[in-house]
This record gives C-alpha cells, sequence and structure tokens, in this order.
C-alpha cells in the first residue's frame, strides 16, 4: 500500500500529495509532527528507531515521529502513530514549529515542516519492533550531555530542536 504525505508551502499552507518515499527521494516540503513526552520526573522517553526502518535507522531520537496522511488532522495523526509505534497514548498539545531540510542516509532528504508535540506519560512503552527497537528514559541532563558527546548516534531532526523542547518538558 502506497503512503503519501502531505505537500505544504512554508506557511504550513497545503498545497498537494506525494508518495512518502518519492517525496524523501526528492526532497519536497511536506508535514510531519515529532512528540516528545516526559514522564513525572521530567525524563524525555527517547526511541531508537528499528534498523530496518527507510531511513535513520537505529538513531535514538524523540518518543515517536510520522507523516499525517492527506485529509489526516496532525494531532489525530501523532496518537495514531504514538499508539502504532510504542503502545500507549497520552494527552498531546502542540509547542511549537520548525521547518529543516537535511540529507539522510539511502540518498534521501527530509524536508519538513515538523510540528512538535508534547506529552506525559509514566509508564514504560510497549515497542513494536517494526518501529522500534529500544526505548529508554533520560534526563534532559544527560541528553543534552550524550548528543554533545555522540551526535551521531541521533537523528537529524531531534538535534535540531531538541534544545527548544527543554523549554516545554512536561
Amino acid at each position: 500500500m502506497e503512503e503519501y504525505v502531505i505537500l505544504v508551502d512554508e506557511h504550513d499552507q497545503t498545497i498537494g500529495k506525494e508518495e512518502k518515499m518519492k517525496a524523501h527521494e526528492l526532497g519536497i516540503l511536506h508535514r510531519a509532527f515529532s512528540v516528545f513526552v516526559f514522564n513525572s520526573q521530567g525524563e524525555l522517553l527517547l526511541q531508537q528507531r528499528a534498523k530496518s526502518k527507510y531511513h535513520s535507522g537505529g538513531l535514538w531520537t524523540n518518543t515517536c515521529c510520522s507523516h499525517p496522511r492527506p485529509e489526516e488532522e496532525t494531532l489525530a495523526a501523532a496518537h495514531r502513530k504514538l499508539i502504532q509505534e510504542m503502545g500507549f497514548d497520552c494527552e498531546l498539545s502542540e509547542a511549537f514549529s520548525f521547518t529543516y531540510k537535511a540529507a539522510l542516509d539511502h540518498s534521501l532528504t527530509e524536508h519538513e515542516f515538523d510540528h512538535v508535540l508534547i506529552g506525559k506519560y509514566d509508564s514504560d512503552p510497549v515497542l513494536n519492533p517494526e518501529e522500534a527497537d529500544a526505548f529508554k528514559w533520560a534526563s534532559l541532563e544527560w541528553i543534552k550531555e550524550d548528543l554533545l558527546k555522540n551526535p551521531d548516534a541521533y537523528t537529524v531532526w531531534f538535534k535540531i530542536c531538541f534544545e527548544q523542547v527543554t523549554k516545554y518538558r512536561g
């Protein structure tokens, strides 16, 4: 089954749709979301992307991320993917958005208008092995230090928005 992403302009206005892989091959700007879930201790739930993912496999990143489908609201898509990837759902609120363009592995380019959503949850996830290989709860201070020591262990979008996320923690 082909998956489509929502193409947008620099103001996040919908301008069309494109098959997901083609959008990443051509580096076309499309809508995305990144979910950051914190626990009551202020730790962030990190996901290690499955090594089998079409890009950035094996890298550590935020709790979950993906793209809304055409005709799907971003918040509804975030809840859908949180359940699909991490096996739980929680209340989410949008903190901010940002746009970035970055070359990835496998000759793909990520060019996203990314909506950052924040949630709170106090149990461990139940990982979907097709989506994630591992998880860990980590303090923002530990993550900040590890990003400096091991930048290549993290996804490009996580590194771009992490500092701003720390202002919105759960």
